[in-house]
């Protein structure tokens, strides 16, 4: 090869190229963004539209519907979900991964501001905003203050810390947890508002009216301009009361006669605890296409800042730090990559048994894998999981070439060629095998590089990565390898009398030649029953099929990384104050335990909506220091906790919410138009799949009624005493639920709202409802208007209404979820798709697969087209190397010997078949047509040179069984650290190590014997047709 002849006539040259790679690389790593996997921008845009006080019904039909049939009409949409809860109403749009979240959240805000400048005066502006919801806060940062009331340290945070906070770079949403902000509340009486003849609208009226600042224009003088301003807004909270709501036979009525002002705080709506104490919390959550740890670095750094400027006495606590894990992962991956390279590299020079050859070859793997990291860097991608995962497969790959190049190199030398004739020949005589080999690598990972879906997206930095890691190594193998052994040779003494580590490596030498003997005789029993030999592979082959079903499935193992939470509901009409009391309650049981660091309780968080829903984040000793697992520690917690009453557990699991964004993994969406039919069948869908092995957590959508007072207005009535069901609505409104009607600025400029509302006791029952008075459009004898009580226009009907109404694709929907524990989720998943295929729905209504057995179904259809095709492209490659149409059949029967080790070592290292396995399945389509391949060209190559089929095959076996074994313990030792999978989170990607450990192992032993028995019946087969030809042409 023209390169390895250069490379060997300019040693300087060659050295300052590879110095030039790695300097390069060194260059890149220092300036590559650091990420948990590669940054796929999920299209999820959020729609949250507020309408404070209304029921579930009312939003869905206000708000969420109208909404809905606007978004639908979006190009490039997937789907559709949303949620109308009290007050509330979520709609999260889901596009195709092509569209970019940043125009698909340009296009829904174009879509409904028509829809939305309809909506009634109190539903507030919807909120537009790019993230998935699913997700869960990336930091979280609890302030305490010693000298602060919680009312002050709430303001002081909403107007001064949370805006420095949504200007950090990559913060999709802040969200401020167990505040109660500062509000004027004026708090009316019912009794003195009918003893004076005055209606709630003539209070409401006039707070508006009167607390204003109008400009009045400009006075314009010869040289000068006046600017002239009404001011009449009130100066101090309490000169609300001096406002004249009415004038009675002259005199006039002050508000402060039928209202209680107080400058007090709003009612509490949210709560936070730290380690069982309240605090106020601020949640951050990220933008869909941001970066985790630029995230919280950046927020970091503000933080600082802000600590500056708190006042004495106030602290702020980082307590979630989502970049920990991701940190914690990343450094145990690159520790398994220098692991695994010290024991590849020490195995190497236990077969070469020379520390001279052992560095020629070691040193491919710095250069490969910085060179690998310069163009991982021109690509645009990122340190994450997936890139490093790939170099940390590719370390008993990178180290292949080089092994297989200066083992022939030396063997020329050992015929007594000088060292630079050697370095040539042996470089020459297996480059066709060493770029085979590269190239049926390269032919495997493409496609994996352009899978579609999540998981193409995933993975085509692992495909890209591994591809260009190879290549480089083969570039390395041919240019660095040759050039070192012509030009740093080793002196033989035979004078000198060999050392004790020259006789330990003699000695293990001496034991590979034995092995050789013994390898030829199997050798030559094989190809004497060749038939016999075929049986036992394909008996094995069908075994290790059969061991397969025994093997579980999921999407992707959960990490262990330390943390869990807890989420559990108290009744759906409980208080906040209940809510409260169970969250210590069970932050209390939690603490007891003696692995347990520090809680973070949060009520109505921005991830999960309504003073009923808590959530705990537990953090836990780190993995290494404890004896019980994750899911050990999940159960007790669940166990420790049925004994809490009044509390609903809905879900105690890993906070890893990387892969799962923060859902179960058992998800199932029932569809239909009716709630109360959903509600019968989830019934009954739910009592079946609990009895299913392995469920956990079980919970649907559809929670308990909410007890609802219905008002329904006689119209007739109320037209003939003078009152719209408009005007009354805007009455009972206001003094109920309560309603920011005008805003209060204090003297630094910073305003409140002036909160109006009845006083707590007189909205407690029915009756106060029944009590109320409105004002007629209709005066009495003495011209003043009549006061009418809303009992004699209304009737009153206590009912039961939806907590909550899920809506999917257009469609009502009730969606199921569990927790698994002890069971994979794809084998839970199987057992509910056989309920769900002998249950009886009603027509119109429907089953869907939601969660991670939906990605799983994906993913496993885009795997397969992948395997497909890497299977053509190493055909492909082989034919076209080898000239032949028959001999790469004979290297591509290793391929399904492979599956044998692969099942059995994720059966033994109790793994399941996942995505990361799935990976390694793929990687070993490259990996084992490696040996075969060297076995086949040594055959070919003899036989070509006039040798017969016998004799060439037991030489090609005995020539070719070191570098086979030594590149097979190479590439199994470079593994072993990923394997182990001992790291933080490592459970995700030993699976991927166990399957390409376990094939390469049977699929070596396998090609040795094997490939030689098939490849002399493929001849034979060769032979046959070329003599029907030649009859047939006769």
């Amino acid at each position: 090869m023209w390169f390895t002849r250069i490379s060997v006539k300019y040693p300087v040259f060659t050295i300052m190229m590879m110095f030039c790679l790695m300097v390069l690389g060194l260059a890149s790593w220092q300036r590559m963004g650091v990420e948990e996997f590669p940054d796929v921008d999920f299209p999820f845009v959020v729609v949250y539209t507020n309408y404070p006080g209304a029921s579930p019904e009312s939003v869905e039909s206000e708000i969420t519907k109208k909404m809905e049939d606007q978004i639908n009409t979006i190009s490039g949409l997937k789907q559709v979900i949303s949620q109308s809860s009290e007050g509330l109403s979520t709609i999260i749009v889901e596009f195709n991964l092509d569209v970019p979240s940043s125009v698909a959240a340009q296009d829904i805000q174009d879509k409904i501001a028509p829809v939305s400048a309809q909506f009634r005066d109190e539903i507030e502006d919807p909120i537009v905003e790019r993230y998935d919801p699913t997700a869960s806060a990336v930091m979280s940062i609890v302030f305490e203050s010693e000298n602060m009331s919680l009312r002050d340290l709430s303001s002081y945070l909403d107007q001064r810390i949370i805006p420095q906070l949504r200007t950090v770079s990559g913060v999709g949403t802040v969200n401020l947890l167990g505040d109660a902000q500062r509000q004027i509340r004026i708090q009316v009486d019912p009794q003195k508002l009918q003893s004076f003849g005055i209606g709630i609208d003539q209070v409401l009226n006039t707070l508006k009216a009167e607390n204003i600042e109008v400009p009045g224009g400009t006075l314009k003088q010869q040289n000068s301009e006046l600017v002239v301003e009404i001011k009449s807004r009130v100066i101090h909270p309490q000169a609300f009361g001096d406002l004249v709501i009415a004038n009675k036979n002259g005199a006039p009525i002050y508000l402060k006669q039928i209202a209680k002002i107080q400058d007090s705080q709003a009612e509490m709506e949210s709560s936070a605890y730290l380690n069982g104490k309240t605090a106020v919390a601020v949640d951050i959550l990220r933008s869909s296409d941001s970066n985790v740890i630029e995230v919280v670095d950046n927020t970091r750094k503000t933080l600082e800042d802000i600590k500056t400027q708190l006042p004495k006495g106030t602290t702020a606590e980082v307590v979630v730090d989502a970049s920990k894990g991701i940190r914690g992962s990343i450094k145990d991956v690159a520790r398994t990559i220098i692991e695994g390279a010290i024991l590849a590299v020490f195995i190497v020079l236990l077969f070469l048994g020379s520390f001279r050859s052992t560095a020629i070859t070691g040193l491919t793997l710095p250069i490969a894998l910085l060179g690998t990291l310069t163009f991982i860097w021109v690509f645009g991608f990122t340190i994450n999981m997936m890139t490093l995962l790939a170099l940390s497969l590719s370390i008993g790959l990178l180290i292949d070439d080089a092994i297989v190049v200066r083992e022939n190199i030396v063997r020329h030398a050992d015929m007594g060629k000088d060292h630079v004739t050697a370095a040539l020949d042996g470089t020459k005589e297996i480059g066709l095998a060493v770029l085979a080999t590269t190239l049926t690598i390269v032919a495997v990972f493409l496609p994996v590089a352009f899978m579609g879906g999540i998981i193409g997206r995933f993975f085509y930095q692992f495909g890209v990565t591994v591809s260009t890691a190879v290549l480089i190594s083969m570039f390395v193998s041919f240019t660095l390898d040759p050039m070192l052994s012509a030009h740093w040779t080793e002196k033989h003494n035979p004078n000198k009398k060999p050392g004790r580590v020259k006789r330990f490596f003699n000695w293990i030498s001496g034991k590979l030649d034995n092995l050789s003997i013994y390898y030829e005789k199997l050798l030559k029993t094989a190809l004497r029953f060749r038939f016999i030999t075929l049986l036992v592979a394909v008996a094995s082959l069908f075994g290790a099929l059969g061991l397969s079903k025994l093997i579980g499935t999921e999407f992707v193992p959960v990490p262990d990384k330390g943390e869990i939470r807890i989420k559990f509901e108290t009744p759906v009409d409980a208080t906040l104050q209940y809510s409260q009391a169970k969250l210590i309650q069970v932050d209390k049981i939690i603490r007891q335990h003696p692995e347990v660091l520090a809680t973070y309780g949060s009520i109505n968080s921005v991830t999960d909506r309504g003073k009923n829903h808590v959530s705990i984040r537990v953090s836990v000793t780190p993995r290494t220091e404890r004896q019980q697992s994750l899911t050990d520690l999940n159960n007790e917690f669940r166990q420790r906790l049925q004994s809490v009453a009044g509390i609903t557990i809905t879900s105690v699991a890993s906070a890893d919410e990387t892969v799962s964004g923060g859902q179960k993994p058992v998800m199932i969406s029932i569809k239909g138009p009716d709630l109360d039919e959903l509600q019968k069948i989830s019934d009954r869908f739910m009592a079946e799949i609990a009895k299913v092995n392995g469920i956990v957590d079980l919970e649907s959508s559809l929670k308990e009624p909410k007890p609802t007072l219905g008002v329904h207005i006689n119209r007739v009535l109320a037209s003939d005493l003078g009152l719209s069901v408009n005007q009354i609505a805007n009455v009972v409104r206001p003094l109920i639920a309560g309603d920011n009607i005008t805003t209060w600025k204090d003297e630094k400029g910073e305003t409140y709202d002036v909160n109006l509302r009845l006083t707590e006791d007189s909205r407690r029952l029915p009756s106060d409802v029944q009590n109320m008075y409105i004002t007629s459009q209709k005066t009495d004898a003495s011209g003043l208007p009549i006061l009418v009580p809303l009992a004699s226009v209304a009737s009153f009907e206590e009912t039961l209404g939806a907590s909550q109404i899920n809506r999917r694709d257009l469609a009502r929907e009730v969606l199921v979820e569990a927790n698994t524990a002890g069971r994979p989720a794809g084998d839970i998943g199987a057992d509910i798709k056989k309920i769900q295929d002998n249950f009886e729905l009603p027509p119109g209504y429907g089953f869907d697969t939601q969660g991670s057995n939906k990605d799983m179904e994906e993913s496993a259809g885009y795997a397969m087209t992948a395997i497909t095709l890497s299977i053509v492209f190493i055909y492909i490659v082989l034919g076209s190397q080898f000239n032949s149409f028959i001999h790469p059949a004979a290297i591509m029967a290793s391929l399904p010997l492979s599956l044998i080790g692969v099942f059995l070592a994720l059966f033994v290292f109790n793994s399941t078949m996942n995505l990361f396995s799935i990976i390694g399945i793929i990687m070993l389509m490259g990996l084992v047509t490696k040996n075969a391949i060297l076995l086949i060209d040594f055959i070919k190559k003899a036989m070509d040179e006039g040798m017969e089929r016998y004799d060439a095959i037991i030489a090609a076996g005995k020539t070719r069984l070191r570098p086979i074994l030594m590149t097979t313990s190479a590439m199994v030792m470079g593994m072993v650290p990923l394997a182990l999978g001992l790291g933080e989170g490592g459970e995700q990607s030993a699976p991927m190590a166990h399957a390409v450990i376990g094939g390469v192992i049977t699929s070596t032993l396998l090609t040795l014997v094997v490939v030689p028995v098939i490849f002399t019946y493929l001849d034979d087969f060769k032979l046959f047709m070329m003599r029907q030809f030649k009859k047939i042409m006769s």
